[in-house]
């Protein structure tokens, strides 16, 4: 005799709550629950009613999470079977197939969280090869299903799963971790993909995010428009990307500074694999293996005429974000200091606690006290296959300065 079927997870929300889901925002915080019919297992979809009982979303539930439900569907009641999967999966992924129609982008993001509808739920593409990353168990007990649409509507060679750090302890009493190939045709890790016609590996298996920095494109190909005839100097180089372009663009010659051997590798490799290209070829290039601080510091000369930096997250929580204001304003100073006359300085900060007001103000503020005048060229934020549709998604921004005289 089969055990009785639970009944159906409903809960009812706070004003507040109420509000914010009616306004579209995918996140509902436990302590905004007034109350629930039962306790609720993780990624069991949960059925939220306002207080005079009218539907108002679906969303998945974690009982071990301050974001208690992340919403995948609000408004008019929906049936959630194959049919609205499929749909729910193929939106997002015909955006991408629009944005990148030329055959020279084969690494991009195909589905951005909560700002394409999968709340704690990432899918990169490089080349054949994609990679799914899950900020939250609740996708857990729907996973065979999410590999099984990818399958379809993406038919890779390879399916790499990704796993933060919070979701690795529920993902190993399944038998899952981070890295699985959850499908795999022979990969060979790293995976070589195809940028604006430049060619750079991604880690996939191992590396940070899934593999690379896919949301600073746009602004590598800025940098590359900028470079011809230019020193460049590429702070927390990180594989050396910013590096390439600047080499394809002409620069007169290319810096990677990191503090990781790993990276400085890679950034080795990927200037290699872009060798067939001749003003790559003909572009000197160098490694330094140093702390950018220190290093920063230490310099005497103005010896660049082009400077980025790109610091991994320095404000991953409220409370560090005094001390990522400092460091932001430390590092846009010394690296405005070592500019030539005319050089510019490029400034990016993936910190979400650091609004990009705040950013753009410090790096202004910076490059003024070096007594240059300066012209602003360009301030972007994130490319359109990472959108940002809740004010928790905004995290990318990136400033362009030029010091004039």
């Amino acid at each position: 005799m089969n055990p009785p079927s639970k009944p159906r997870l409903k809960l009812r929300l706070s004003p507040a709550a109420e509000k914010a889901v009616r306004q579209g925002h995918p996140w509902i915080y436990a302590n905004r629950i007034r109350d629930q019919n039962r306790a609720g297992d993780a990624g069991e979809f949960a059925v939220v009613y306002d207080r005079r009982d009218r539907f108002l979303a679906i969303g998945l539930y974690d009982p071990d999470s301050q974001i208690a439900v992340r919403v995948v569907h609000a408004g008019s009641p929906v049936q959630i079977d194959d049919a609205w999967w499929a749909e729910r999966m193929a939106e997002p992924l015909q955006k991408r197939r629009e944005l990148f129609a030329n055959e020279q982008t084969t690494g991009y993001r195909c589905i951005n969280g909560e700002s394409d509808g999968w709340p704690g739920l990432i899918l990169d593409r490089y080349a054949d090869c994609a990679v799914l990353k899950l900020y939250s168990p609740v996708w857990f007990p729907h996973l065979e299903r999410i590999v099984s649409l990818i399958k379809n509507e993406l038919q890779p060679n390879h399916l790499v799963l990704r796993l933060s750090r919070n979701s690795e302890e529920a993902a190993t009493a399944l038998g899952l971790h981070d890295g699985k190939l959850m499908f795999d045709a022979g990969l060979k890790n790293p995976v070589v993909f195809e940028e604006n016609g430049l060619w750079f590996e991604a880690d996939v298996l191992r590396g940070q995010k899934t593999g690379f920095f896919l949301d600073q494109r746009d602004n590598r190909k800025r940098v590359g428009e900028l470079a011809a005839g230019r020193d460049v100097l590429n702070v927390f180089s990180h594989a050396g990307a910013f590096s390439v372009y600047a080499a394809a663009g002409g620069a007169r010659s290319t810096a990677d500074l990191d503090i990781s051997e790993h990276a400085i590798q890679a950034a080795a490799r990927n200037m290699k694999l872009n060798s067939g290209s001749a003003k790559i070829a003909s572009c000197p290039h160098r490694t330094i293996k140093a702390d950018a601080f220190d290093w920063l510091s230490g310099q005497t000369e103005s010896t660049y005429d082009l400077v980025i930096i790109d610091p991994p997250s320095l404000a991953k929580r409220e409370l560090e974000k005094e001390g990522a204001i400092n460091a932001y304003e430390q590092l846009a100073r010394e690296g405005f200091r070592l500019l030539r006359p005319g050089g510019i300085f490029v400034s990016a900060s993936c910190s979400s606690h650091v609004g990009a007001d705040e950013f753009f103000e410090i790096a202004r503020h910076a490059a003024t006290q070096s007594r240059a005048q300066v012209s602003e060229l360009a301030t972007t934020l994130h490319t359109a296959d990472h959108p940002a549709a809740i004010p928790e998604a905004h995290y990318l921004k990136c400033i362009f300065l030029k010091k004039t005289g």
